[in-house]
């Protein structure tokens, strides 16, 4: 059974009821010739089945571990490397970042159980996520976790230039758990995780993951 995101609720309402209006007057008014409605009433189905399986819940087993890091995002790994964090930590870390591209499902999720020791929401531009100064420059949120060892990873959420709004849950001071929900960003958009360069990278260029189920790193 499909289930729908809360956050996708009002958007998906909308748009069925301006696609079936749209498609209504048309063929009242038959405006266009019945094979040219034909195609738009297909297109429109199209649509919105894209619609409602971009804002889906999916269906997938946690299995929590201390020891791992997960990835909070469905998405692609496009960067990895080693960078200087300007905001929280103003040191080197292992930086490791998942692009997630319109296909793939947009809940954020915590990769640790801990609490959530700093939270900022940074309104900006919306530049490409795979941007390099998408992070400095677009709109952002930086949330840092602080596990039950005092070990810290800072994950920021970044808007891309499609995504137009970061939904965002964490308070400063909050318990959570691995595998909750952190966020939503809607419509294509990067999580970076900023990890201790102590940390062993799980994950390779390219790799494709899945939140709440693909490790990215082990302490």
């Amino acid at each position: 059974m499909l289930r729908i995101h809360k956050e996708g609720l009002k958007i998906i309402t909308g748009i069925l009821i301006l696609l079936s209006l749209l498609n209504i007057l048309l063929f009242i008014y038959k405006v266009l010739a019945f094979p040219f409605l034909i195609l738009i009433l297909i297109l429109s189905g199209l649509f919105f089945i894209f619609i409602l399986r971009f804002f889906r819940i999916p269906s997938r087993k946690f299995m929590p571990d201390e020891n791992l890091i997960f990835s909070p995002a469905d998405g692609t790994v496009v960067n990895i490397k080693e960078v200087c964090e300007p905001e929280y930590f103003r040191d080197k870390r292992l930086l490791v970042s998942v692009f997630m591209s319109v296909w793939n499902v947009h809940i954020n999720w915590y990769p640790l159980t801990g609490i959530v020791k700093y939270f900022r929401y940074h309104p900006g531009k919306y530049l490409v996520a795979w941007h390099p100064k998408s992070s400095e420059l677009n709109e952002r949120t930086s949330v840092v976790l602080l596990d039950s060892k005092e070990r810290e990873i800072l994950v920021r959420q970044i808007a891309g230039i499609v995504a137009r709004r970061i939904v965002y849950y964490p308070e400063e001071g909050m318990n959570v758990q691995a595998g909750e929900e952190m966020g939503f960003i809607k419509f294509g958009s990067r999580l970076d995780v900023y990890l201790p360069l102590s940390a062993k990278i799980l994950v390779k260029h390219k790799d494709k993951v899945k939140g709440k189920s693909t490790p990215l790193a082990a302490w």
